[in-house]
Parts: C-alpha cells; structure tokens; sequence
C-alpha cells in the first residue's frame, strides 16, 4: 500500500521558485518511503504536484525536513496565492502503456 500527497497551488511569482522546486525534488528522492513524483503546470499558474511515499511516518518526515520547511514558509510569503495539500490512500492501481 502507497500514499499521494497531492498539492495543488497557484504561483504568483517566480523569483527563486525553479532552483527551489529542483532542490525539493532532489531532496525528496534521498527521503527514507519516497517512491516517485509527478508534476505539471498549467498556463493559467495552477499546478498539481503528486509525490508516493510508501506510508504515513514517510510523509511526516518529509513534511517536517529542515530545508523542506524552509521552502514551505518561502511558498507562503513569496509563491503561491494558495494551495492545498490532501493526502490520500491508493488502494490500487493499473494504466496503459503504447510503448510496451
């Protein structure tokens, strides 16, 4: 069993964001529970991002890590008008694939 942690935002500025964003990433593959991460930003600002982490403990350390909260208080003062963070449980999962 797996968990999302799905953060929904819309940004408002730019300045530092991208170095930032790639360091959180970078940081976040090196995290014990870490199981992978997808993101995309639509033109209009809002983004969804969704990390897996293997279970609860996982998503706590990451959410309490000292750079990541560093860049947590950088998204509320300089970043995002908004966001939300909604964790939730997979129960399952299956796609398709062309190219396989």
């Amino acid at each position: 069993m797996a968990y999302a942690v799905i953060f929904t935002s819309h940004k408002r500025a730019d300045d530092g964001y991208g170095e930032t964003s790639d360091r959180m990433l970078e940081l976040a593959q090196q995290q014990p529970g870490f199981i992978a991460f997808e993101s995309a930003r639509g033109a209009d600002g809002l983004g969804i991002t969704v990390s897996y982490w293997q279970d609860l403990e996982s998503i706590r350390a990451w959410k309490a890590n000292a750079e990541h909260r560093v860049a947590q208080a950088r998204g509320k003062s300089d970043w995002y008008s908004d966001y939300k963070v909604r964790v939730a449980k997979i129960e399952y999962e299956y796609g398709f694939d062309v190219t396989r």
